[in-house]
C-alpha cells in the first residue's frame, strides 16, 4: 500500500480523534474507562474477523506472552484515563506522552544495558527539560474549567488544584514507564517470534475486555450519562441521537484508523519515518486542541513544547539525516 495513503490516514485519523476525546473529556473528565472499552471492543471485534479469522488461526506467539504484554497495555490505558481526573489538562497529557522516548531510554539503559551517542542523552534532557516547564506553567497558569456549565478559564491554582496536579502527573509518570516497558517485552518477543503486528494489536485489544469487568460499574454509569445528554441531528440519516454517543462514535472510528494507518505505515516504511510522522502528527494535534478549544497556553508552554518535539527529532536522528542530504559526505571519506 502506498505510505503517502498510509500518512494521510495517520494525520486524519489520529488528530481528529484528538478532536473527539476532548468534545468527551471536556464535559465529562472521568469517562476515559467508557473511551477505552468501546474502542478496545470495535479493535477486538475487527480483529477477531480479519487477524484471526473468526478464531480459526493460531496465533505464532503463545498467549502467556500476550498476557504479560495485556497486563502492561491494560494498566497504562486505565492510569493515563484516570489521570484526566486530576487536573490534568489535554494539551499536557498530550506533550507527557511525547516523553515515551526518556522512559525507554532509561528502561533500555537499565535492563537491556544499551549505550547511546552523547546527542541522544542530549536530545532526552531537551524532553525532561520540555515536559517539567509545560507541567510547571500548568500549575502555575490554571486549567480550563471541565464540565457542562462552563467553559471560561479560571484562575491560578489554589493548593489543592496543585496536590491533584501533582498526584496525575505522577500517575502519567507510572503509564510512561509501563508503556516504555511493554515496549521493550515486545522488541524481545518479536526477536524470537517475529513480527506479527496484526495479531498483537488483536489479542493486545481482545484479552483485556475481561479487565474492564472490573471497571464494570463505572462503564454503566457513563453509558447512562451519555444516553442522557442532548441530541445531536445526525445530517447522513437525518436522525436525533444522544450527542456523547456520537461523540464517543466518532472517537472509536477515528482511533481506529489512526492505529490502521500507524500499521501500514510500520510495514511500508523504516522506523525512522513512523517516528518522525507520528512525531508531527502529535504536534499538528496539541497545536490544534490549543487553538480550537483555546485551551490556556504561553509563551512559556511554547518553550517547553518546542523542546520536547526538537529533543523527539534529534533522538530519532533526523537532523543527522537531514545534514547528510544536504551536504552529502565526500567520496574519499566514505573510502576511508
Amino acid at each position: 500500500m502506498n505510505p503517502v495513503y498510509a500518512i494521510i490516514l495517520v494525520f486524519v485519523g489520529c488528530c481528529s480523534n484528538v478532536v473527539f476525546l476532548e468534545l468527551i473529556v471536556s464535559e465529562h473528565p472521568g469517562s476515559g474507562n467508557i473511551i477505552t472499552f468501546a474502542q478496545f471492543l470495535f479493535i477486538a471485534v475487527e480483529g477477531f474477523f480479519f487477524a484471526t479469522r473468526c478464531g480459526t488461526k493460531t496465533p505464532v506467539i503463545p498467549i502467556k506472552h500476550y498476557v504479560v504484554m495485556v497486563f502492561f497495555f491494560f494498566t497504562t490505558s486505565v492510569v493515563n484515563n484516570y489521570s484526566l481526573i486530576f487536573k490534568i489538562p489535554l494539551p499536557l497529557h498530550m506533550i507527557f506522552r511525547s516523553g515515551s522516548l526518556v522512559a525507554n531510554m532509561v528502561l533500555g539503559v537499565i535492563l537491556l544495558k544499551k549505550k547511546y551517542p552523547a546527542y541522544k542523552y542530549l536530545s532526552i534532557l531537551m524532553i525532561t527539560v520540555g515536559i517539567c516547564t509545560c507541567t510547571i506553567m500548568s500549575a502555575k497558569t490554571g486549567n480550563k474549567k471541565q464540565g457542562n456549565e462552563a467553559t471560561e478559564l479560571e484562575g491560578p491554582m489554589t493548593a489543592y488544584d496543585v496536590g491533584m496536579l501533582t498526584v496525575g502527573i505522577l500517575m502519567l509518570t507510572l503509564a510512561l514507564f509501563m508503556s516504555a516497558r511493554m515496549g521493550i517485552y515486545q522488541e524481545t518477543l518479536y526477536q524470537e517470534y517475529g513480527k506479527h503486528p496484526r495479531e498483537a494489536l488483536f489479542y493486545s485489544h481482545a484479552l483485556p475486555l475481561i479487565g474492564f469487568a472490573v471497571l464494570g460499574k463505572d462503564i454503566y454509569n457513563y453509558a447512562v450519562i451519555f444516553s442522557n445528554s442532548e441530541p445531536l441531528g445526525v445530517p447522513v440519516i437525518g436522525v436525533m441521537a444522544p450527542k456523547m454517543w456520537l461523540y464517543l462514535t466518532g472517537n472509536i472510528i477515528t482511533q481506529y484508523v489512526c492505529i490502521r494507518g500507524v500499521f501500514i505505515l510500520t510495514t511500508e516504511c523504516p522506523s525512522l519515518i513512523v517516528t518522525l510522522v507520528v512525531t508531527l502528527r502529535k504536534f499538528f494535534s496539541l497545536v490544534f486542541s490549543i487553538l480550537y478549544f483555546k485551551n490556556p497556553f504561553t509563551f512559556y508552554h511554547w518553550m517547553g513544547t518546542g523542546c520536547v518535539f526538537a529533543g523527539t527529532l534529534l533522538f530519532t536522528s533526523v537532523f543527522h539525516m537531514a545534514w547528510d542530504v544536504l551536504f552529502p559526505p565526500s567520496k574519499a571519506k566514505k573510502v576511508e
